[in-house]
């Protein structure tokens, strides 16, 4: 028996205008970077680039980590990075859960042996430092607090620096989510004294899916090397990871995504050239330009202003509106996407995605009067 020779022709994706919780628009050109020849992930040319790359994320991330790099793989990888070379069977983490994100965080420590004291605030709200305190004093042999600075789920962002300061005075290290926050609110890991952190190449970077920026404290350095016994992952093993990040000599650990390195590369040249502060301020003025727009249609939103991301926009679906057939007809009839609600709030809200290249005042137009015209037709 044989199989028939398909009859395929090449892809050809529709143009869309991508407003949902991510990916988001790419610029022309990290598209174009993305075409570059490819060369070996060991040549020398494509070495000097990696230290570039990593020069440009700690900028991005505001710190002088050593340990800043992208992982092969989306946020989620990132995630577990920091998670299997930090915790280890019988720690105990308080994990902070205000939505989707925060427990796939609880999931990774129970996964991975360890002991996961939640820290609860409810969807739509930012993390209560008081609750993290209190964990911490039931708690005082808690190795880890791991929060979701910017939750994708709801669109609630927390108090970071908040969060760090409670966890250093209780002699505990940090793991911050900052997957949509990165680029376009302040993430400043110095600053707040952050110790691990992940982000993904798809949001406010405006790259496309697949890569995961993540840095590391030296006092994570020091855990991860002082650590018992292996890392139960080879491929996020660290130590065998920076022999190929790091280093005169860069040893072989795999195959790096090549063409995919020169567009974050490329997006994170963009973001230098714009300047943190300036790309932070679009970012806000875009959104109070879609916010008045959106009060105007009498669209309500999820979280409290003073919570709020400016990047990703929770709005609950007007009554007597079919959630998703009004989201089909956004992306069939004017090629705009935007995301519906996850978990808890599946089918009631729709999540308005201003990140990175996204972040337009054409955008936002489009999105308000497409939206008029579904709500009203």
């Amino acid at each position: 028996m044989s199989i028939d020779r398909p009859e395929i022709r090449s892809f050809q994706p529709p143009v869309r205008t991508l407003m949902g919780p991510g990916p988001s628009d790419v610029p022309p050109r990290v598209l174009s970077a993305l075409a570059r020849p490819t060369v070996g992930h060991l040549d020398p040319a494509f070495v000097g680039m990696m230290d570039e790359l990593k020069t440009l994320l700690r900028y991005a991330f505001q710190t002088r980590n050593e340990l800043t790099f992208p992982v092969s793989g989306p946020g989620s990888l990132g995630m577990e990075t920091c998670f299997v070379n930090l915790v280890t069977p019988g720690d105990k983490v308080i994990v902070c859960v205000n939505g989707v994100f925060g427990g796939r965080m609880a999931e990774n420590v129970r996964r991975l042996g360890g002991v996961a004291v939640i820290v609860e605030d409810a969807w739509g709200a930012p993390v209560d430092p008081a609750k993290v305190e209190a964990a911490f004093a039931v708690n005082p042999d808690a190795a880890l607090l791991a929060f979701v600075h910017a939750e994708t789920s709801t669109g609630a962002l927390s108090d970071a620096a908040a969060l760090a300061a409670i966890a250093r005075r209780h002699g505990a290290l940090t793991i911050m989510d900052c997957v949509t926050s990165l680029g376009g609110v302040p993430v400043l890991l110095d600053e707040w004294g952050i110790d691990a952190a992940y982000s993904g190449s798809q949001k406010c970077l405006s790259c496309t899916p697949g890569l995961s920026p993540v840095s590391f404290s030296e006092a994570a350095v020091a855990r991860i090397k002082g650590r018992q016994g292996a890392c139960p992952s080879w491929f996020q093993d660290l130590g065998l990871v920076l022999g190929y990040w790091s280093g005169a000599k860069r040893t072989y650990h795999h195959t790096a995504p090549v063409n995919p390195l020169y567009g974050l590369h490329e997006s994170l040249v963009i973001l230098a050239k714009e300047g943190l502060e300036a790309a932070w301020a679009r970012h806000r003025d875009n959104h109070l330009r879609l916010r008045a727009g959106l009060e105007a249609l009498g669209i309500r939103f999820v979280v409290s202003e003073e919570a709020r991301l400016p990047q990703l926009n929770s709005v609950w679906v007007p009554e007597g509106v079919d959630e998703a057939a009004a989201r089909a007809r956004l992306l069939q009839e004017f090629g705009l996407e935007i995301g519906a609600g996850l978990g808890a709030l599946a089918g009631k809200v729709w999540r308005i995605g201003l990140m990175g290249h996204s972040s337009r005042p054409a955008n936002v137009a489009l999105c308000l009067s497409a939206l008029e015209t579904v709500i009203k037709g």
